[in-house]
């Protein structure tokens, strides 16, 4: 069964496959529909996940092995099994074949693949796959209905964008989609929901470029003390509720721990990376912080989140500000001294 991107949350309303396959070669839409499988598989009452890692040299047997494993508890579970390469090869499809044709009970299979050529649609096991589950195949959105995706994007967080906004939004993202949702956050963040004309988005363009709350993050991760001051400094003056830095921060941070405890765990650094679904140009700004602190490292972050979130709410007598700054220090790996840290545990 073939399932169109725009019309998978319609499918898994209705029914719940018991294989699904999700390939593709445009992040953004191939980690939002596998996000959007493992929700609904959660919400059925799939409780365990498997996360498979079928790269080179894999052990078909796992996947065997894994379909023929019964929980103790009698929970549904998940198996993520993710090929890298895109091609199974004699094994792998073998292995496919089986599952397919003897389908566990009370297990969902998602795949996750990069684009598939018309000789893999071709084979055996990704017929046998079409038949028994869902395909579900990602294209880049052609620059034709770029605009009208944004709209509906916009839309979708309580924006509603005039057609000269909209194009404006389209010319500065360039085709990127994980660009349009970054920018599209922003503007949910500096402008809020409702009408928005192409005046307004000028003005929340040149706003942000002043001082950017995603700014100060990529200066964090650099190390950019002086930078990360200076921005902080300009995002008080300018009356931002520092809510909206913590949000930032906040995001960053829990990503950064996340990733920094799969590669402790015995992950590659690009992989991780690659999990996180990180944007491309960000990469190596990533790469670079994770070998700057360490897990936790990232984790006391998080502690410090959940107190400015505190301060902001006006429980206790810390500053909110002050509190960012130290956030963005321990980011940027300068130690500074927490008293009031070790006063709030306690």
């Amino acid at each position: 069964m073939r399932v169109y991107p725009d019309k998978l949350q319609d499918h898994l309303k209705r029914e719940l496959a018991a294989v699904y396959l999700v390939s593709g070669d445009e992040p953004l839409q191939q980690g939002e529909c596998r996000d959007a499988i493992l929700a609904a598989a959660r919400s059925a009452g799939h409780t365990t996940r498997q996360v498979i890692e079928a790269g080179s040299g894999f052990d078909w047997q796992q996947l065997t092995a894994e379909a023929a494993a019964f929980s103790l508890f009698a929970e549904k579970k998940i198996i993520d099994l993710r090929i890298t390469s895109g091609k199974p090869g004699a094994e792998g499809s073998k292995a496919l074949n089986a599952y397919c044709q003897d389908l566990p009970p009370d297990t969902l299979l998602l795949l996750t693949l990069p684009k598939i050529d018309r000789q893999q649609q071709n084979s055996k096991w990704f017929k046998a796959i079409d038949a028994v589950g869902a395909v579900v195949q990602v294209w880049p959105i052609e620059p034709q209905r770029l605009p009208g995706w944004i709209e509906r994007r916009l839309q979708s967080v309580g924006i509603q964008p005039s057609r000269e906004a909209v194009q404006m939004l389209t010319d500065r993202v360039e085709g990127n989609l994980l660009a349009a949702r970054q920018e599209i956050e922003k503007l949910l963040l500096l402008h809020g929901p409702g009408p928005l004309d192409a005046g307004q988005l000028s003005a929340a363009v040149m706003h942000s470029a002043r001082y950017d709350i995603f700014e100060l993050v990529d200066s964090a991760l650099r190390g950019e003390t002086e930078r990360c001051i200076q921005i902080l400094d300009g995002l008080r003056g300018e009356g931002l509720a520092p809510t909206l830095a913590l949000w930032a921060l906040h995001r960053e941070a829990r990503s950064m721990a996340q990733m920094s405890a799969d590669i402790a765990k015995g992950l590659s650094p690009d992989r991780a990376i690659s999990r996180a679904k990180v944007f491309s140009k960000r990469t190596g700004l990533v790469r670079q912080a994770l070998s700057k602190l360490r897990t936790a490292q990232w984790l006391d972050l998080l502690d410090l989140c959940h107190q400015a979130d505190a301060a902001i709410k006006g429980v206790g007598s810390q500053q909110p500000w002050l509190l960012l700054e130290e956030m963005v220090l321990a980011m940027c790996g300068v130690r500074t001294t927490p008293p009031l840290r070790g006063a709030a545990r306690r």
